[in-house]
């Protein structure tokens, strides 16, 4: 979706030319900021009992006299945050996407001066509503007709909102393609192929890209990586993207997990829902889509994508429970289950990171069903041992309305992974099993300011809206503009 800004007035908000309007009443009581016809026809609603005043309520009016747009309707928001307005934009763009307009106008009533936050806000909801996956679905039809949103505003928020449309569409593109990545079948999105559009995206976005094949990685040491590997036909891949935006600053890492599908291994997994599996190289995704958007806003930032990425396979050369691998670290690893491969592709790529001497670690991964038992799907789980560094990651979650929380790392927890036959078990019990999987990453991080989010709950959804979601590329968008902006 193409989104812009209009300056206007009240008054002009019922000429502008669109094939639709939309009008967000933000809270409780009318809006004084409506022209006539839109103030006649919210009033009609309202004592009709067409429309009340209620987060989450919408109406369709159709052409109204004295209203230039031929399709009006109201969304209702709770409030005038950004995170209420998302809400209402959301069910606004889904009354009319399913209509013949391609062009939407949006008028924020009852909500005051516009900031970048809310035109950030109705970005990403519209990047949400136009979001269609076809790759393996040719029945899906063609894309949803909305194809351009333009937020009316005053001329005094014109600066803010031009600056918050501009970064919600990098993000909205970020979020699209770590969408598509994830949706797409453990037959189409293998590691070559995620390693293939990492090469793509370098083109386009004029990143540089590396992509070492399995020589390269046994070359390296990476025997947790290749032990997670050994069980498939499907060679692994090690990617690493980089944006140069800040001349030798040190750069800010990302590291995603890849698992482009996860059996479970040896330790195989129950078979209802395995075919979600496909989604545990979400946070590979997720890195991949904030370099893209990193780089679509040019932040002057040095940062760096690291991507581990193989299936997990049981077969005659899996990995078994009780077998000892060697990390690139030097430190032993007993796997004690081999559905917890996650950590043993990310221990790797964390020591491979000490070597870009970076600013900041930060890994992303799809990595314990425990944390969706803590969090649900709303938040996803954050883990660092830095107080300064889990505060600014909080702050941009909120700020991105991608949200995150902390979780502790005493040092009791890493008590359960000690193992009799090498330096570190890969799983303890099954109490506080997000802790302990992060405790485990933890003994790979040295002297790294690190944080590990865990994304299990939140980078897809299942059931009838079963899909990836993109998280959380906003939450690290925000984040690594935050540190180009020196905050």
């Amino acid at each position: 979706m193409d989104f812009r800004h209009l300056p206007t007035t009240v008054a002009a908000v019922a000429s502008t030319a669109a094939d639709a309007l939309l009008v967000v009443v933000a809270g409780a009581k009318p809006p004084g900021d409506l022209p006539a016809a839109l103030t006649r026809a919210l009033q009609a609603a309202l004592k009709q009992g067409d429309l009340v005043l209620e987060a989450g309520r919408t109406l369709y009016l159709g052409q109204l006299r004295g209203v230039k747009a031929p399709r009006v309707a109201f969304a209702v928001a709770a409030d005038s945050t950004p995170r209420c307005l998302k809400s209402a934009l959301a069910q606004g763009f889904a009354l009319l996407k399913g209509l013949g307009g391609k062009h939407v106008a949006v008028w924020i009533a009852g909500a005051g001066a516009l900031d970048a936050a809310h035109a950030e806000a109705l970005a990403t909801a519209g990047g949400d509503a136009s979001y269609l996956y076809r790759h393996t679905k040719p029945s899906a039809g063609p894309s949803p007709k909305l194809a351009r949103a333009t937020l009316l505003c005053t001329r005094a928020d014109e600066a803010a909102v031009s600056s918050g449309l501009q970064r919600g569409a990098a993000i909205v593109a970020g979020v699209t393609l770590a969408r598509e990545l994830a949706n797409r079948p453990g037959n189409h999105c293998t590691p070559t192929h995620l390693a293939g559009q990492a090469q793509e995206l370098a083109k386009t976005m004029k990143l540089e890209a590396e992509v070492l094949g399995r020589k390269e990685i046994e070359k390296l040491g990476m025997g947790a990586l290749l032990a997670v590997a050994q069980g498939s036909s499907e060679p692994p891949r090690f990617i690493v993207l980089r944006y140069r935006g800040a001349a030798d600053d040190p750069p800010v890492v990302l590291v995603g997990k890849g698992i482009t599908f996860d059996s479970g291994g040896i330790s195989i997994k129950p078979a209802a829902e395995m075919d979600e599996m496909k989604f545990d190289m979400g946070g590979a995704a997720s890195v991949l889509g904030t370099l893209r958007a990193v780089a679509q806003l040019k932040a002057r930032v040095n940062l760096v994508g690291l991507i581990p990425t193989c299936e997990n396979m049981p077969s005659g050369q899996a990995v078994k429970p009780g077998d000892v691998v060697t990390s690139l670290s030097g430190k032993t690893i007993e796997v004690l289950n081999t559905d917890a491969e996650g950590r043993l592709i990310l221990c790797d790529a964390l020591a491979y990171a000490e070597r870009l001497k970076p600013r900041v670690v930060i890994d992303i991964a799809t990595l314990t069903g425990a944390c969706v038992v803590a969090l649900g799907h709303h938040r996803s789980g954050l883990f660092t041992p830095h107080d300064a560094l889990a505060e600014a990651l909080t702050r941009a979650g909120e700020g991105a309305l991608d949200p995150c929380w902390r979780m502790p790392l005493d040092p009791e927890y890493d008590e359960v992974l000690k193992s009799n036959f090498a330096d570190v078990a890969n799983v303890g019990p099954r109490a506080g099993g997000a802790i302990t999987a992060a405790m485990f990453l933890k003994r790979f991080t040295g002297k790294l300011r690190w944080a590990h989010l865990d994304v299990a709950g939140t980078a897809w959804k299942s059931g009838a809206q079963k899909g990836a979601t993109g998280r959380p590329v906003g939450l690290l968008t925000h984040y690594v503009l935050a540190q180009a902006n020196g905050v």
